[in-house]
C-alpha cells in the first residue's frame, strides 16, 4: 500500500511518462476527469475528447511515434486533506526536446497548479493548469502555437 504522497506524485510522472511516449490516448485518459487550460484561463477544457483533441492538434509526433521530448516536473509542493479526499500540487516543469534538426535543449518551462480528490479508493486529477513562462524553440514540439 503506497501513501497519497506518493500515489499522487506518481500521478504528476505518469502525465509526463505518457506524453514522452507519445501516448496521448492515454494522457486524455489520465486528465479525463479534469478541466484543463492555461493558469489563468477561465474557459477550461473537459472530457476526454476535447482534452485528446487538444494534444493531437498541438503535439507534434515524430516518425517514431514519439515527440522528442522530456518533461521533468520538480519543485513538488503537495497539500493533502486525506479525510476530505481532497489535495492540491504545485510544480514546476521543463520540457527538453531532441530531434533532427534540433539539438537535445530546454524548449519550454513552466508550472502546474493541479487539484485532485479521491472519490473511492484512487487519486485523480480534476484540475490541471500550465502556466507557460519560458519559450525556447518550439518548432518541432508544437503543430500550432502554445494553447492557451
Amino acid at each position: 500500500m503506497t501513501d497519497s504522497s506518493t500515489e499522487l506524485s506518481n500521478l504528476i510522472a505518469r502525465y509526463a511518462e505518457l506524453i514522452d511516449l507519445g501516448d496521448l490516448g492515454g494522457v486524455a485518459d489520465l486528465l479525463a476527469d479534469a478541466a484543463v487550460g492555461a493558469g489563468d484561463s477561465t474557459s477550461l477544457l473537459t472530457g476526454r475528447d476535447a482534452i485528446l483533441a487538444l494534444y493531437a492538434a498541438t503535439t507534434r509526433l515524430h516518425p517514431d511515434g514519439t515527440p522528442g521530448t522530456k518533461h521533468v516536473t520538480t519543485n513538488l509542493i503537495l497539500d493533502i486533506d486525506d479525510d476530505a479526499g481532497t489535495a492540491s500540487a504545485r510544480s514546476y516543469w521543463t520540457v527538453f526536446q531532441a530531434v533532427p534538426g534540433l539539438p537535445l535543449q530546454p524548449i519550454l518551462a513552466g508550472r502546474y497548479h493541479d487539484q485532485f480528490d479521491r472519490p473511492d479508493t484512487s487519486w485523480r486529477f480534476v484540475e490541471r493548469r500550465y502556466l507557460v513562462e519560458l519559450v525556447g524553440d518550439v518548432s518541432h514540439h508544437m503543430i500550432t502555437g502554445l494553447p492557451t
